[in-house]
């Protein structure tokens, strides 16, 4: 992006809906990443989270307080007292309240729909993150997967293990590695795993077949405003483990994105950005895609860390570009 076209975006008024911030993790928070790139952009930063988005006669409004973010562990936020704002008042809004994704994540993309409507920039789109379930949206892609099926019969998943020989089956509403197991033809706990995961049969689950590449790493490739960021996290499983999560204690290793995932990603990239997805974690093992995560993806400090990369402010430059071409279209 050339200095002429940056000058022609305003200070933006950028309000982060997230969980709590006094939780945050400093050393690994990617949304913390996010806060410092849009300051050293010269934008202004306000902070909620989704119990102070509200509705006053069909106009949405927040309690929500102005912040300033720093780098410096002892001292990284300062917040202003809370005060009620028309939603109008922002010029951007930056969703990044992670999961679960339950109907208090539900009932908030419905409130920001109301953002959207009054010409807020909502980022990701509140619609896409509702349609796009992380587990759910990747089978759009299935040529990109290994082979997978999602059903609550256990008659379907035990003849499927029978086929593939060693699967891996996983809630759809999952983060951080929970409730994933790995099950072969002859392992002695199916149907008691099938009966917790899919609540007696009246919740379907993803069951994939194994990818043994896995010990290369379940791989984190951050899609940026539909371009591919050339590094990713290699999520490598600790001795024993199958999850590569780094909550399930993987460790982490960037690495440049190889060509046949490049293609993979480039692949995906067009239809994300059709839906207002502009910051995706696409997780990838073996050259196969695993979830499409949408919510609120991590990995950018790790990889800013080993690579000496900023994602995060590439990602604020696409928030920037995105507002300046909806005041264009309006």
């Amino acid at each position: 992006m050339s200095t002429s076209v940056e000058s022609q975006t305003p200070s933006l008024n950028i309000l982060v809906v997230m969980d709590p911030i006094e939780q945050v993790n400093y050393k690994k928070d990617t949304t913390l990443a996010m806060m410092w790139a849009a300051e050293d952009r010269g934008h202004q930063l306000a902070y909620c989270q989704i119990h102070d988005l509200w509705l006053d006669q069909g106009a949405l409004k927040v309690d929500a307080q102005r912040l300033q973010v720093q780098r410096d562990p002892a001292n990284f936020y300062q917040l202003a007292d809370k005060k009620t704002q028309p939603i109008s008042e922002f010029d951007v809004i930056l969703m990044r309240k992670d999961p679960p994704f339950d109907m208090r994540f539900i009932y908030a993309t419905y409130l920001l729909d109301h953002a959207k409507a009054a010409g807020v920039l909502v980022v990701n789109d509140p619609q896409a993150i509702r349609d796009c379930n992380e587990k759910l949206f990747a089978t759009w892609f299935s040529e990109y997967m290994s082979p997978t099926i999602v059903t609550s019969k256990q008659t379907h998943i035990r003849k499927f293990i029978a086929e593939q020989t060693d699967v891996i089956v996983k809630p759809l509403d999952g983060m951080g590695g929970t409730g994933i197991f790995r099950l072969t033809k002859d392992s002695p706990n199916i149907g008691a795993t099938l009966e917790m995961l899919t609540e007696l049969e009246s919740l379907p689950i993803m069951a994939q077949r194994y990818l043994p590449q896995i010990s290369e790493g379940d791989k984190r490739i951050l899609i940026v405003g539909g371009k591919p960021i050339d590094y990713c996290l290699a999520r490598i499983p600790s001795q024993g483990e199958t999850r590569g999560n780094l909550a399930a204690g993987g460790r982490g290793v960037a690495m440049l994105v190889s060509e046949q995932e490049m293609a993979v990603a480039n692949a995906v990239a067009p239809i994300l950005v059709d839906k207002g997805l502009l910051f995706v974690g696409l997780d990838v093992i073996g050259n196969r895609i695993t979830e499409i995560n949408v919510t609120s993806p991590t990995c950018v400090r790790e990889i800013d860390t080993q690579c000496g990369t900023n994602i995060a402010a590439d990602f604020i430059k696409v928030v920037e570009q995105q507002y300046r071409a909806k005041k264009q279209n309006a």
